[in-house]
């Protein structure tokens, strides 16, 4: 019997919807994102990019013997480390990944170099794997240079150790502690013949962390050993291994750079000009300070925060009218809710106790916003 019109039209519209979903099948099969396989990067300057916005690097110059990394989607670990290094010397390596440049290679769409006084925030956080049966350390390292450069190494490295295993220590000596951050750092200061190198040594292992960057940053200058004017060029995270190091690994990283006219490295208001007024009262062991900022431009300051460096023996106990981090070697104060406005030729004051030992003497200079004030 032969089907009749009515029957074939609908034969035909069930093929052709068929029809119309293998190819939206199809279609779907081949724009839909496939999961990516780890990648291996053997090569000693093999990089590769996760995340689309950072680069892992195996950065193997040490030594001849094989390294291995494998980058993850948010992170990286090291799958082979074969042989070792003194441990009086330089690491085997330093395999990372990072947001910025590296030797001409910049993370896809950074905003890195940056100069520090256009800065407001630079959030970050890491989370590391560590192992036992290896020597090395848990870095993130933070490059300042003068200029914006991308091309090779910069004048000053800042590197925060999160953990250390053996008998390895940082660039140059120790200088004292600060608070940054709100965690407690033993802070060494070197030069290891290319850059200057400061250090802040956690006490015990951190396994993960959130934190600004700038507040290092900030350190670096009120040390001396950077300027507002000067670019942040890179952050990196990962390890610098002296023997062995399988295992060992990156679980989590991330870095903005948020940049706003407000920002710097201690710079709220913006540049100033300032004079600042120390009175102490000392006595065998301790003493008090009062210090009074003046604000002797012609602008206002909103917020500020007053940089300077406590000579050895010193540590603050207790602090009214301000915000300290820090209590020994680089301190910085930040205003608290009423007295952070300063009018053009308006003051405010502030002071702390502490304990001190052997000669007692002043802070040599201090800085305003990042700005050098006088001092009366």
């Amino acid at each position: 019997m032969r089907p009749s019109r009515l029957h074939a039209r609908r034969a035909r519209g069930l093929l052709g919807a068929l029809l119309t979903s293998l190819v939206s099948l199809a279609a779907l099969l081949t724009t839909a994102p496939v999961a990516q396989a780890d990648t291996t990067i053997c090569q000693p300057f093999g990089t590769t990019t996760i995340q689309g916005r950072y680069v892992v690097q195996n950065n193997r110059w040490g030594t001849s013997a094989t390294q291995c990394v494998t980058a993850t989607d948010s992170g990286f670990r090291i799958t082979q480390a074969d042989g070792s290094v003194p441990t009086n010397g330089a690491p085997k390596s330093y395999p990372s990944l990072y947001n910025g440049c590296h030797y001409t290679n910049c993370s896809p769409g950074t905003s890195l170099p940056a100069q520090l006084s256009t800065i407001s925030t630079v959030p970050s956080s890491i989370s590391f794997n560590y192992v036992n049966d290896a020597v090395y350390d848990a870095a993130y390292d933070i490059w300042l240079d003068p200029t914006p450069r991308t091309d090779g190494v910069n004048r000053t490295e800042i590197m925060i150790w999160f953990n250390r295993v053996g008998s390895v220590q940082p660039i140059g000596s120790p200088v004292g502690n600060a608070n940054v951050g709100g965690r407690n750092w033993q802070v060494w200061s070197g030069n290891n013949g290319s850059n200057d190198v400061l250090s802040f040594v956690a006490p015990s292992a951190i396994t993960s962390w959130n934190f600004d960057v700038m507040d290092f940053a900030r350190q670096a200058v009120s040390r001396g050993l950077a300027q507002n004017s000067w670019y942040l060029t890179s952050v990196q995270a990962g390890f610098e291994p002296w023997q062995n190091g399988a295992g060992l690994a990156v679980t989590s990283f991330s870095s903005t750079v948020n940049k706003g006219s407000s920002g710097g490295p201690g710079t709220p208001g913006g540049s100033t000009a300032c004079k600042v007024a120390y009175a102490t009262n000392a006595w065998q062991g301790g003493f008090t300070a009062d210090v009074t900022i003046t604000n002797t431009g012609a602008t206002p300051v909103s917020g500020w925060k007053l940089a300077f460096t406590l000579p050895s023996g010193q540590q603050i106990t207790s602090a009214w009218n301000a915000n300290l981090s820090g209590s020994s070697g680089a301190v910085t104060a930040s205003n608290v809710s009423h007295n952070s406005e300063l009018a053009a030729g308006g003051q405010a004051t502030f002071g702390f106790q502490g304990t001190s030992s052997g000669t007692f003497a002043k802070p040599s200079a201090f800085s305003l916003n990042g700005t050098s004030c006088a001092t009366v």
